[in-house]
Parts: C-alpha cells; structure tokens; sequence
C-alpha cells in the first residue's frame, strides 16, 4: 500500500484517533454533489458516485502528458508535457461503496474509446506510481470547491473509523490512468482520468479526478491599443489591427465597449489632419462569402460614422469589407478564428 506523502506523517500516530479539527472529525462520508458543480457533457459519471470536487475556468493553462509519458531523467516528472489551453473542467468523484477503482476506470475507459478517444498515454498499478507524484495534485487541486464530509476508515482493525481530508485524496494503491483527446463539435479535447483507491486501502472506496480542456478562444477586446501605438503602428507597417472594436456575433452595430479604441483611434487621426485611412472589416471564414462580405463592409462603415461623430471628416475616411480574404492566423481553430476577425486602420 503506497499513502500519499501526508497520510504517511499522519498513520504514523493513528490508532483510534481521528485526523483534523473537532468540527472536522464530526463529519461523516459526503451525502450530495459540491454546490455549482454539474456533470461534464463529454463524460458521464459512473453510476452511483458523488461529484464532490469541482472548479471550472474560462480560460486556462494546465500541462498534461505527452506520449512521451515520464522523463528518463527527472525523477517524479513528465518528458516534454503537452500546455493544454482553453476551457478548463476539473472534476473529483467518490465512487459508490462495493465498487472497485477498477470496475469504474474499465467502464470510464469503454465510455471514452466508443466515443472515439485517443489515448496518447496510460498506465496501470505499479507504472502509475510516479505518474501519480509527477501529476503534483495537489497543485491541481487548488481553487477546487468540496463538498463538505470526509473519507472514513472501515478497514483495519487500527483505523476504522478514522478520517481523511477529502479534496485530492487520489493514490497509487490500485491506480490507473489515460490520457489523450477527443473530437467534439469540430474541435479536439484533452482529456485526462485517473482513477484508484480514495486515500489509502482502509477508506474501500474509489476516487476519479477528471480533467478535461476544451480549446477556446482568449478573451478579446480587453485591451484598448493606444494613440501612441495606434500611430506606430500606421508609420512602421502602413496598418494597425485593432481587437478593441467589438461587435456581437453576425452584428454591424459597435458594442459600447467599443468606445474607448474609438477615441484613441479619432486622438491619432486629430494629431495627424493631413491622413486619410481606410477602415478594413475582416470576417473569419465561418458561414458564406458573400454574406461575410456584407458583415464585413457594414461593420466598417459603422466604425467611419462613429469617427465622424467624434469630428473626423468623412473625406479622410473609407469604409472597406474584407471578408475573410486577409486571415492572420488559420481558421482551424477557435483562436485563429478569433484574430481574424478584426477591424483595420489602413493609410491610403
């Protein structure tokens, strides 16, 4: 049996004594899901388990193994980790008593290959043993949401009834673990699961931590670009992309988060009377040509009637839909997808 490092220090003085605070130790087995957490639509629970860890972020950054698997040379660690990107779900399920970590990986493997997962890497038992440090899970764990409750003791004579921390509390005793990706809605997911005894042997019970990365595109228009660059921008390369432009999905009419790159772009063209620019929508390649030419032009010339009301003559100003002709990044992915869509200054 191989406990985490600090179950080690702790089985060291338990006999019949419990882990924790009194108010801790009062707390039996979880008895419901963490509140706000919910199922992730790519992998179903086993049946019968409690969701009782969870924590979900827009926009993240988390490293999963490659095929490459652990380092030859660093002890404990992955060679070469893969920097998955994206949506990121984690999820921490206590399994049903009566069933094995073995029973719930098997039918969490079949659920995943039958939706076409490609496992990349995997390990079983013994091989997952420095997987399991190399995963530093603790770090994993942090901004996790639990459910209340804790893992009890109900084998051996010398701990039944004591009581275990339950967030993160995977461990290498009967431990097995996948991890590759999944195409879903035209994207590919990471995914990665690992699944053993919750703890250590005398709680009887399994645990499964999930963590699954949908890719996605970073927030955009969060950063206004400045007169000062605006104008730098123009000297050095004769055009300035501005992602600070925002409209909502198949709209010519500016958000009013807009606002604040429109003045910055009226300030460069005040500072300079004798400059004429075009304004260049560009689309991405989603949906028709002809319909994006459209989009295109019209949320251009919705950016030249918001510079004439802030004093610039609509003499200095042309309005021109590029569609998806110019892109700057591939439209293969959600990331690409969103640099390309854009609004241009273009000196004339």
């Amino acid at each position: 049996m191989t406990l985490r490092p600090a179950a080690l220090a702790l089985l060291a003085s338990l006999v019949s004594l419990t882990v924790g605070s009194a108010a801790h130790a009062a707390e039996g087995w979880p008895t419901a899901d963490v509140k706000g957490s919910a199922d992730h639509p790519v992998i179903s629970r086993f049946t019968g388990s409690l969701l009782v860890g969870y924590a979900q972020q827009d926009w993240a950054a988390v490293q999963q193994p490659s095929a490459a698997g652990l380092s030859k040379t660093e002890r404990n660690k992955f060679a070469d980790p893969i920097s998955a990107e994206g949506k990121v779900t984690r999820l921490f399920y206590l399994g049903p008593a009566g069933k094995t970590p073995l029973e719930i990986f098997r039918n969490q493997q079949q659920a995943l290959m039958a939706a076409g997962f490609k496992p990349r890497f995997s390990c079983e038992l013994k091989s997952c043993e420095p997987v399991y440090f190399a995963l530093d899970t603790d770090t994993r764990g942090q901004g996790m949401n639990w459910s209340p409750g804790a893992l009890i003791g109900v084998k051996g004579s010398n701990f039944q009834g004591a009581r275990w921390a339950l967030p993160m509390s995977l461990s290498t005793d009967e431990a097995r673990m996948t991890v590759g990706t999944l195409s879903r809605g035209g994207s590919t997911v990471q995914l990665l699961v690992y699944t053993s005894i919750a703890e250590n042997e005398y709680t009887d019970r399994a645990a499964s931590y999930i963590e699954i990365v949908e890719p996605k595109a970073m927030p955009t228009g969060q950063v206004t670009v400045d007169a000062k660059a605006i104008s730098a921008g123009l000297q050095a390369e004769g055009k300035v992309a501005l992602y600070g432009v925002l409209f909502d999905t198949g709209k010519t009419e500016l958000k009013p988060d807009s606002n604040a790159q429109l003045d910055q772009m009226a300030a460069v063209l005040k500072a300079q009377p004798a400059a004429k620019v075009f304004i260049v929508g560009h689309t991405d390649n989603v949906g028709a040509v002809d319909a994006n030419l459209k989009l295109s032009q019209g949320r251009a010339q919705a950016v030249v009637a918001a510079l004439t009301q802030r004093g610039i003559a609509a003499s200095r100003l042309a309005a021109h839909g590029n569609a998806g002709y110019a892109p700057v990044a591939s439209n293969a992915s959600e990331d690409g997808r969103a640099k390309n869509r854009r609004v241009e200054m273009v000196l004339q």
